[in-house]
C-alpha cells in the first residue's frame, strides 16, 4: 500500500472511532475494557438489589393486611404473638433497608470519573444488601406461613360479617312489615312494637360498623338481632291466629263454667245420699266439695271478666295467662265435682258385690306367683315376701267387711294396693330376665 493511501485512511479511521468517543453527551470519559464492565455489573448489582428491595416492600404491605385483618377479629394470645412478631419484622426490615439506602447512596454509578475499584466496591455492597434484602424476606415468608390458621379463622369471621349484618337489618324490616300488617287489621300489638323499638339502638350500632365495635361483637350483635326480630314477626304474623283462639277459649271457657255450676249444684244430693247409706270414713273427706267448688267457680268467673277486659284492651299476655287460670280453676273444680259421684258410683258397686273386687285382686296375686315360679322349684325371697304380704293384706281387707256399718272406701284402698303390689313384682321379674336375656 502507498504513503499516500496511508494519508487517506488515516483519517477517515480518526472520523468513525470519534462518535464513540464522545458518546453520552460528550461528557463521559470512555475507559472500555474491563473498567467498563465493572461499572455494568455493579449497575446490575444494584437493579437485583432494588428489586430485591421492592419485593420486600411489597410482601411487607401484603402481611400488613394479614395482621390487620388477624386483629381485627381475634383478640387471642397467639394473635397478640403474631403482631409482636409482625413489629420485630419491620424493625429488621427497616435495618436491611438502610442498608440498601445507604449503599444505593454511597455510589453514583453514572459518574465519568467511576474508577475501577469504586465500582467494584460499589457491585461487593450492592450485593450484600441484596443478599440481606432477600434472608428478611425469607423470614416474613415462612412468618406468613406460620400465620395461616389464624389469617384463615379471621377471614372467615370476615366473610360472615356482611351477609350476618344485612340479614340482621332484613330481619328488622320483615318484622316492622309483619306490625304494620296486624296494624292495618285492627290489632295494636303495642307489647312487640315495642319490643321491635328496643332493637332500635342495636341497628345503629350495627349501622357504625366492625370499625368501631369489632368484629365479634358485631357478628354477636347481628345474630342477636336477627334472632330477636324473627320472634317478633313470628308473633306478630300469628297474632290475628292469636286473637281467634282467645275469643274462642274465652267462649269455652264461659260455657264450661256456667255447666260446672249447674253440677256442681248437684253434689250435695250425693253426698246426702253417701251420708245416708256408707260409714263416715266413706264420704268425710268429701263434704267440703260444694263449698270448695262455689269458691273456685268464683274464682273463675272473676278471672274470666279480667280475660275479657284484657282480650278488649288487646293485653294478649296477660288475656293468655287469666285463661290459663281460670282453666285451672275449671279443672280442679270438675275434679272435686267428679269424685263425689265417681265415690258413690264405686261404693254402690262393691256394696253389691265385693266379691268381684275380691276376684280380681287374687287373680293379680296369682298371676304374679304364677309368673315367679316359672322355670323355678321355688320363688325368688325378693318376689315371694312382697306376693305374701299382698294376701295377708287381702285377707285382712275382706275380714274387714264383716260389721254392721263396713269401711267399703278403705277395703276398696286396701284391694287397689295388693294390685299395685302384685303389678311391681310382675314388672321387676320381667326387668330381671330382660336383663339376664341380654348378657
Amino acid at each position: 500500500m502507498s504513503v499516500l493511501g496511508l494519508g487517506i485512511a488515516l483519517p477517515l479511521l480518526v472520523g468513525a472511532l470519534l462518535p464513540q468517543a464522545f458518546a453520552g453527551g460528550g461528557t463521559r470519559r470512555w475507559f472500555g475494557g474491563r473498567g467498563e464492565g465493572q461499572r455494568a455489573e455493579a449497575q446490575a448489582a444494584k437493579d437485583a438489589a432494588a428489586s430485591a428491595f421492592y419485593e420486600l416492600d411489597t410482601a411487607q404491605r401484603g402481611l400488613r393486611i394479614s395482621i390487620e385483618t388477624i386483629t381485627a377479629v381475634d383478640d387471642s394470645p397467639e394473635a397478640r404473638r403474631a403482631v409482636e412478631g409482625f413489629a420485630a419484622l419491620g424493625r429488621r426490615i427497616d435495618e436491611v433497608s438502610h442498608v440498601y439506602i445507604g449503599a444505593v447512596d454511597a455510589h453514583d454509578l453514572d459518574r465519568d470519573e467511576l474508577d475501577a475499584g469504586t465500582a467494584e466496591r460499589a457491585r461487593v455492597e450492592l450485593s450484600r444488601a441484596k443478599e440481606q434484602l432477600d434472608a428478611v424476606k425469607g423470614e416474613l415468608e415462612r412468618f406468613e406461613e406460620g400465620l395461616a390458621p389464624l389469617l384463615a379463622g379471621a377471614e372467615t369471621q370476615l366473610a360472615r360479617l356482611a351477609p350476618a349484618v344485612e340479614r340482621a337489618r332484613q330481619a328488622l324490616r320483615a318484622a316492622g312489615g309483619a306490625l304494620d300488617s296486624v296494624r292495618d287489621g285492627g290489632l295494636r300489638a303495642d307489647d312487640l312494637a315495642l319490643r321491635l323499638a328496643r332493637l332500635g339502638p342495636e341497628l345503629t350500632r350495627l349501622n357504625e360498623g366492625a370499625g368501631r365495635h369489632g368484629v365479634a361483637e358485631t357478628l354477636q350483635r347481628a345474630d342477636r338481632v336477627l334472632r330477636d326480630a324473627e320472634a317478633i314477626r313470628v308473633e306478630a304474623e300469628r297474632l290475628p291466629e292469636r286473637a281467634a283462639e282467645i275469643d274462642r277459649r274465652l267462649v269455652s271457657l264461659r260455657t264450661r263454667a256456667e255447666a260446672l255450676t249447674t253440677r256442681a249444684g248437684g253434689v250435695e244430693p250425693v253426698l246426702s245420699e253417701l251420708r245416708r247409706r256408707f260409714s263416715l270414713a266413706c264420704w268425710q273427706d268429701l263434704q267440703h266439695v260444694p263449698e270448695q267448688a262455689a269458691g273456685t267457680l268464683r274464682q273463675a268467673g272473676e278471672r274470666l271478666a279480667e280475660a275479657t277486659k284484657a282480650r278488649a284492651e288487646q293485653r294478649w299476655p296477660d288475656a293468655t295467662s287469666l285463661l290459663s287460670t281460670v282453666r285451672a280453676l275449671l279443672d280442679s273444680t270438675d275434679e272435686a265435682v267428679s269424685a263425689a259421684g265417681d265415690r258413690l258410683r264405686r261404693l254402690d258397686a262393691v256394696a253389691k258385690d265385693p266379691k268381684a273386687e275380691t276376684d280380681r285382686a287374687r287373680f293379680a296375686v296369682r298371676d304374679a306367683q304364677r309368673l315367679a315360679m316359672d322355670g323355678r322349684q321355688t320363688p325368688d325371697p325378693r318376689h315371694a315376701r312382697p306376693l305374701d304380704e299382698a294376701v295377708a293384706r287381702l285377707d285382712r281387707a275382706v275380714d274387714s267387711l264383716e260389721g254392721r256399718h263396713p269401711d267399703y272406701w278403705h277395703f276398696l284402698g286396701e284391694l287397689e294396693g295388693v294390685r299395685a303390689t302384685a303389678a311391681q313384682v310382675v314388672e321387676h321379674i320381667r326387668e330381671e330376665r330382660g336383663a339376664g336375656a341380654g348378657h
